[in-house]
């Protein structure tokens, strides 16, 4: 008798988690990447990265699923992925396309606007440009260019004191803005995060099997992978070389790797494959 295995995902961070924080590689996890996709499960990327970084990893990965952009601004879901294209998304080349937030250039106007209080305290990538985010980030330049592509919000270097960057902060939230700290960089944009953007995601896997109830499993390793983290079945911690695991409030369903970057990913994948059954 064959018993019919319920719809999974597992939705990723990238820097930091499936790729490691140093050299961006994904070489230790790809074992278990390719494993997720023999067992037919979906590899959601989730990241601060832009569209354009993103397809360009997916072609590395062979991925064709979903993914989420710039911290949850939006969700793009290749045309014909599912049944139907999902209400409250709109078709922007190839792709049905979820937006959660105001474009890019609302975001530039709000930070302009704490120039003078804030001189010299904050870099941006759009004031940077291509040169400035490559010395910022070690990223070659196509990478560089790739990054500064962004349509929902904007990554945000502090300089200033730290004492100071709370302040900004404050500044930002006063005028609407949702303040996120990555890895590297505070990302500033509107009310959306990586949470909003996998529940709703997870609905539209829903709506195409509706006697299921998806298992998900969530992957990040930062501060604003947390509302993900907290919204999925399973949640990853994965172990940083620079930062604590972040702080959740769930206390069930939570796994923390042993191991950095994407050695920690391949770790916590395995397990969670294991731990439902599914074998290679």
């Amino acid at each position: 008798m064959t018993v019919k295995r319920r719809p999974m995902m597992v939705v990723s961070d990238l820097d930091g988690s499936l790729l490691d924080h140093y050299s961006y590689s994904f070489e230790q996890a790809w074992e278990e990447v390719s494993h997720l996709e023999q067992a037919g499960i979906p590899l959601v990327l989730a990241s601060s990265k832009t569209r354009e970084e993103i397809l360009q990893l997916r072609l590395e990965l062979n991925n064709r699923h979903p993914f989420i952009v710039e911290n949850g601004a939006a969700v793009f879901i290749p045309v014909r992925y599912f049944p139907q294209q999902p209400e409250q998304s709109v078709r922007r080349d190839d792709y049905w396309v979820h937006e959660m937030t105001l474009p890019r250039e609302h975001w530039l106007q709000q930070l302009a606007q704490l120039e003078h209080q804030f001189s010299g305290d904050f870099d941006s990538f759009d004031r940077a440009g291509v040169a400035g985010i490559m010395a910022m980030t070690g990223l070659a330049e196509a990478q560089a260019s790739a990054a500064n592509q962004r349509e929902y919000g904007e990554p945000v270097r502090w300089l200033g004191q730290p004492a100071a960057e709370q302040l900004f902060i404050n500044a930002l939230q006063a005028a609407g803005a949702s303040v996120q700290r990555g890895g590297r960089f505070l990302s500033v944009g509107g009310a959306c995060d990586k949470g909003q953007a996998l529940i709703w995601l997870r609905t539209r896997y829903q709506e195409a099997g509706p006697t299921e109830v998806v298992e998900d499993l969530a992957i990040g390793d930062g501060a604003n992978d947390a509302a993900m983290l907290e919204a999925a079945t399973t949640a990853l911690l994965v172990r940083s070389p620079v930062h604590d695991f972040p702080s959740l409030t769930k206390t069930h369903g939570v796994m923390r790797s042993s191991n950095f970057g994407p050695a920690g990913w391949a770790e916590g994948v395995a397990q969670w494959l294991l731990d439902n059954n599914i074998s290679k």
